[in-house]
């Protein structure tokens, strides 16, 4: 894990209380950031990852709240900014599947309008939301912003055609905010792929298929949350980038490698 001294420096991170986001806390906070972690109200998850963190010696603060609801967002955002005591990176996390199990592209009738716009709210806009109330403060602080997209956004599958767009969007939102909030913030994005977490959506992740990707093994949140440490605390030239996480998956499988399924 790379280090960095983020003493004095204050991060929101956003879907915290595990998987991804909780990785990223830890990383922030281990190397002296002082951190909100968001979750969903009423989560208890959220209560025992603060509990836990401030028992190690850690500066963290609990900031529940909704990225997929206008008026929660805004709220949680500049609360934790003031109880924070200002911002200097906002890792827009928080996202879902709205499935939990792969639904195929031809499956339209899954793929409905209340799921459009379930999965549209959360994982698209909710990060609009929390960076539009975010923004003023991290141009004081000359702040850096990253999104967690998703290799689905960048080659397609994932759990809905539907998920995939969302991220394809945030991926595009991430380079028109790059062009909008420079020189004074950063904003870039990860895109993930096989992750090991409690993700919502289950996939049937076999030994073989595993074996195709150039690293043999599936991403744990600490390869992702060092991905986004990297973002946030260093990389001063680079904005409006998606970085692609995935062990190489995405390159396709080594020349003596064959996919489960190949004919």
């Amino acid at each position: 894990m790379i280090s960095s001294d983020l003493s004095g420096r204050k991060a929101l991170v956003t879907g915290a209380a595990s998987g991804i986001g909780l990785a990223t806390v830890e990383a922030l906070a281990r190397n002296g950031a002082s951190v909100a972690l968001n979750d969903l109200p009423g989560n208890p998850a959220l209560d025992e990852q603060v509990k836990r963190l401030s028992a190690e010696g850690f500066t963290v603060i609990a900031a529940p709240g909704n990225a997929g609801d206008a008026d929660s967002a805004g709220q949680m955002v500049k609360k934790a900014i003031s109880d924070l005591g200002g911002l200097d990176f906002l890792v827009n996390n928080a996202g879902t599947p709205g499935t939990n199990k792969p639904i195929s592209p031809a499956d339209l009738a899954s793929q409905d309008e209340a799921f459009w716009q379930t999965l549209l709210s959360v994982n698209l806009v909710g990060p609009f939301r929390c960076t539009a109330a975010a923004v003023d403060a991290l141009r004081e602080s000359k702040g850096a912003i990253v999104n967690t997209a998703s290799i689905a956004g960048i080659v397609g599958n994932g759990s809905s055609t539907v998920y995939a767009a969302t991220k394809a969007a945030l991926i595009n939102m991430t380079r028109e905010h790059a062009r909008a909030f420079g020189p004074d913030i950063r904003v870039n994005a990860i895109a993930p792929g096989v992750v090991v977490s409690n993700w919502d959506c289950r996939f049937d992740r076999t030994t073989e298929f595993l074996n195709t990707i150039p690293m043999k093994r599936a991403g744990t949140p600490e390869d992702y949350a060092e991905a986004i440490l990297f973002l946030c605390a260093g990389g001063a030239y680079i904005t409006g980038q998606t970085l692609v996480v995935d062990g190489g998956l995405t390159a396709g499988p080594s020349s003596t490698d064959k996919l489960p399924d190949a004919r």
